[in-house]
């Protein structure tokens, strides 16, 4: 794992992250459709590994029960998801992969909810596709 920089389309919310995975899921489900405009490519980081800077432009939309995900107020760019479960000690992110500044080095790793995958696209490679009850339980 290395550090790595993103931010927004407009720059004005930045991270950088102190260790970041070398692989990310892409998620089907219909929520992350309408957010993303097609699939949801993320890898997740504790939330002890990411610093933020313009935090004062994102803003948080409660989408379930069980997550929030945020956003730049100035451009709208999807940021990052969280869970809002109280079990969970100290959440972390699942950051959207297209807002890294590089992007190489990381593999696709795994595939979810594929039951609610539109039957026009398949994305190439030998991973896990789970559906929402095999990534969910």
């Amino acid at each position: 794992m290395t550090d790595r920089t993103g931010k927004c389309l407009c720059g004005a919310v930045r991270y950088t992250l102190r260790k970041t995975p070398d692989a990310f899921g892409v998620c089907h489900c219909t929520m992350c459709q309408r957010v993303s405009g097609g699939v949801n490519m993320a890898f997740t980081v504790p939330a002890d590994d990411i610093e933020i800077t313009g935090a004062e432009h994102v803003r948080t939309y409660r989408s379930s029960d069980r997550a929030a995900r945020s956003f730049c107020g100035i451009c709208g760019s999807n940021l990052w998801y969280r869970s809002t479960d109280p079990a969970e000690v100290s959440p972390g992110y699942s950051i959207g992969f297209g807002s890294l500044d590089d992007k190489s080095g990381l593999r696709l790793a795994k595939e979810i909810c594929i039951e609610t995958k539109p039957e026009s696209y398949a994305l190439a490679g030998d991973h896990p596709r789970l559906t929402s009850q095999e990534c969910l339980t």
